[in-house]
């Protein structure tokens, strides 16, 4: 995945969720192999230690063991908290 990629996942992830909470891009799993390669270039910010990572406003894990995809607030339960407002993007 590319940062271009993934402004489009969380855009269109955005628009389908219809303002529906749960239904908003809620963490981004990236498989660390892909972070090292491309997405290391996402517009990112790190405030303390336990909200991590964050690209527009969304948490970013990464691990050789995740599957690199964009979850929602449902999918990704309390990995994704603190959660903050979506960022638009450009």
């Amino acid at each position: 995945m590319t940062p271009d990629q993934l402004t489009a996942a969380l855009d269109a992830m955005q628009q389908a969720a219809g303002g529906e909470a749960q239904l908003m891009p809620g963490l981004i799993a990236v498989n660390s192999a892909e972070w090292c390669n491309s997405l290391h270039a996402v517009e990112r910010v790190t405030k303390t230690l336990d909200e991590g990572i964050r690209h527009r406003g969304i948490k970013i894990v990464v691990s050789s063991l995740f599957e690199t995809k964009v979850l929602t607030c449902a999918e990704a339960g309390d990995r994704g908290a603190p959660y903050r407002e979506l960022i638009l993007g450009n």
